[in-house]
C-alpha cells in the first residue's frame, strides 16, 4: 500500500504540545490516518493515497478546538519502507491499572505475569488507538473493573483495538459488540477477541454510530472513547441503545467539556451518575434517568 506521510507542525505553549497532539491524532484518526509519530515540532501522520483528499489536512486543524495554537501542514510521499512492521515489532511496556488489572503486548511483559492480576489483556496493536497507555483508555478500563459486568451486554463505540469490549468480556460481559469507522480497527479488534480467547462472544462491524440500527437489542453498558464532537453528535444513537436501566461511559474530551456533555445528555433522559480525571483529561458515567 502506498501512504502519504503529512508532517502537522505545532505552534504552541510547551503546557499544550502534548495535548494539542493528542486531539490532532484522534482527529485524524477518524479522517482515516492510521498511525502517528511524535516530532519535536508536532506530528506526523500516515494515510493510505486512496483515502486522503487534499483539504482533509486543514479540515483538522480548522476543527482543533484550542485557541492560541498555529498548525500548519506538509503532505509527501512516505518511503516504501515497512515502518508498519517496525511499529508493531517494538510493542510496548506493561500498562497496570491499579493491582487490578495488566494490558500487554504478549512480549514485553518486564517481570510479570498474567496470573498476578484480576484481569489481563493483551493487545496486539496494529495502529489501532487503545493499548492502555492513553489517560482515557485508563479511566475507561478503570471505570469497567468496578462496575457489575456478569453477564450484561457491552457495546464499544469507536472501538479502536477492541480493548474496552475485550476488558468486559474478562470480567463476565456475556456479549460485547464494537464498531470502528477504521477497517484496520476493526479487523484489529477481532483480532484481539481472538487472541484473548473471546471471540465467541465478541462482534466487530465497520461503520459509524448510523451502524447501529442494524444492531438488534439494547445494551447494559454503552461505551465510547471518542473526542467531544462525535460524542456530542452521537449520544442519541447511544442513547436508543441504552437498556433502561444501562450505563453510559464517555471519555476522550477535557474536564471543560463536561458541562456540554451533560446538557446534552440531560435532553436524552440521561442523568450524570459518576466522573473521572487524569491530566485534565475525564471519564464520565451517565444512566437513565428515573
Amino acid at each position: 500500500m502506498k501512504y502519504y506521510e503529512v508532517e502537522f507542525t505545532i505552534e504552541a505553549d510547551e503546557m499544550l504540545m502534548e495535548s494539542v497532539r493528542d486531539v490532532l491524532s484522534a482527529l485524524a484518526g477518524e479522517a482515516g490516518f492510521e498511525t502517528f509519530e511524535e516530532t519535536e515540532k508536532g506530528l506526523n501522520g500516515y494515510i493510505q493515497q486512496s483515502d486522503y483528499q487534499d483539504d482533509i489536512p486543514q479540515q483538522i486543524i480548522d476543527s482543533l478546538p484550542f485557541e492560541q495554537v498555529a498548525v500548519s501542514y506538509q503532505t509527501t510521499e512516505a518511503p516504501d519502507d515497512d515502518w508498519n512492521a517496525q511499529w508493531e515489532q517494538e510493542g510496548f511496556d506493561p500498562i497496570l491499572i491499579g493491582n487490578r488489572c495488566m494490558i500487554h503486548d504478549g512480549r514485553h511483559l518486564n517481570g510479570f505475569s498474567a496470573t498476578d492480576f484480576e484481569v489481563s489483556v493483551e493487545i496486539d496493536a496494529h495502529l489501532a488507538f487503545g493499548t492502555g497507555n492513553h489517560e482515557t483508555t485508563r479511566m475507561m478500563v478503570a471505570s469497567l473493573l468496578d462496575l457489575p459486568l456478569a453477564g450484561k451486554r457491552v457495546l464499544d463505540c469507536g472501538c479502536g483495538t477492541g480493548i474496552l469490549g475485550i476488558t468486559a468480556l474478562k470480567r463476565g460481559a456475556a456479549e460485547a459488540v464494537g464498531y470502528d469507522i477504521d477497517e484496520w480497527s476493526a479487523d484489529n479488534a477481532r483480532h484481539n477477541a481472538v487472541i484473548n480467547g473471546v471471540e465467541g462472544a465478541f462482534t466487530s462491524l465497520l461503520g459509524d454510530a448510523s451502524i447501529l440500527s442494524t444492531v438488534e437489542g439494547t445494551f447494559d453498558v454503552v461505551l465510547a472513547n471518542i473526542n467531544r464532537n462525535i460524542l456530542l453528535n452521537d449520544l442519541p444513537a447511544f442513547s436508543t441503545k441504552l437498556a433502561k436501566d444501562g450505563i453510559l461511559l464517555l471519555s476522550g474530551f477535557y474536564q471543560e467539556d463536561i458541562p456540554l456533555l451533560e446538557e446534552k445528555a440531560r435532553t436524552l433522559q440521561l442523568q450524570l451518575i459518576g466522573t473521572k480525571e487524569e491530566n485534565n483529561w475525564a471519564c464520565i458515567a451517565f444512566q437513565r434517568a428515573k
